[in-house]
């Protein structure tokens, strides 16, 4: 079985609007998405279409024994999100739906194996709010407000709908649940804003294991590190890096030490189009893996902003 999606976000042109989406390949912990705590006027929908190219060898579950993974993974990204007013405080919702066709080839028990699936991978519900720093205000106000330090929490579910099949070992979805809290800071200093957050992706078993085992997954803990630049006319960028470490797992009850410990690093650049549209670019690559995916990715995302009265 190899890992799910990750998905990067597209931020609107003039406003300090948070990270939606996520839109790459890999395990739910490795994400690289900045801009995930800032402020949003109230009332604002977002509607989101990325694409993402990924090449490399990723695996949700080290243990297998796959040897020379090549695949290439190229997924399709659509996303809702609406900014809301949580007790005054800024917050959001988002959903994200992604599908993917995986081609791909490896060595297993010295035997090579090709596998080819186009599905779902499972789709993600996440809901955030900035606890300190960041107040519920509506679209006229928000021009009056300034963003000194910002102390916001989210908590990102996925749900097992994406394309499994129990006899294979490379799949699109994960048949489990995932759940992800996260504590973050941001702070902002002229044109430039720092982040850093950190989290732990949590797993339920998977009982249809290659049949009908059960493996189990210990959680996997994350920091991330962003260093944001506004430029003029909307267009920020971003260099980002990430460090992970956990995830052992065991197929009933039986340890498979396969402790993860990995680091990725990427950037971001969005460039706004008008009022209501904006494009982002991304890209990643690893630094370091111990155990685990190595991969590189690239995107796009496009998204379109309404409501509020913009």
């Amino acid at each position: 079985m190899w890992t799910k999606h990750k998905l990067c976000v597209v931020r609107p042109v003039r406003f300090a609007f948070a990270s939606l989406i996520m839109v790459g390949y890999g395990a739910v912990a490795e994400d690289l998405e900045p801009r995930s705590y800032a402020n949003t006027p109230v009332g604002i929908n977002f509607l989101l279409m990325g694409y993402s190219d990924l090449r490399g060898n990723v695996t949700a579950n080290p243990s297998v024994p796959l040897k020379n993974a090549k695949l290439d993974i190229k997924t399709v990204v659509f996303a809702y999100a609406r900014s809301l007013d949580v007790w005054g405080h800024s917050g959001k919702f988002d959903v994200v739906v992604p599908e993917a066709k995986l081609t791909g080839s490896a060595l297993f028990a010295g035997e090579p194996r090709e596998r080819e699936v186009t599905g779902l991978i499972d789709p993600r519900f996440r809901f955030s709010v900035n606890l300190y720093g960041a107040p519920a205000l509506s679209l006229a106000e928000f021009p009056s407000y300034q963003q000194d330090v910002i102390i916001g929490t989210s908590l990102a579910i996925t749900a097992p709908l994406g394309q499994y099949d129990s006899s294979k070992l490379v799949n699109l979805g994960n048949n489990r649940w995932s759940f992800k809290p996260e504590l973050g800071i941001s702070k902002r200093m002229g044109p430039v804003t720092l982040e850093l957050s950190g989290a732990g992706t949590f797993y339920t078993d998977n009982n249809e294991y290659l049949g009908d085992r059960t493996i189990s997954q210990d959680p996997i803990y994350q920091t991330q590190v962003h260093f944001i630049y506004a430029f003029s006319n909307g267009v920020w960028g971003s260099l980002d890096g990430t460090y992970f470490a956990g995830g052992s797992t065991s197929v009933e009850g039986v340890g498979n030490h396969d402790f993860q410990e990995n680091t990725r690093y990427g950037c971001t650049l969005t460039l706004p189009l008008n009022r209501y549209n904006s494009i982002k670019l991304f890209a990643s690559e690893g630094a370091h893996t111990r155990t685990g995916s190595e991969y590189d990715v690239a995107g796009i995302v496009w998204q379109y902003r309404f409501g509020a009265g913009l």
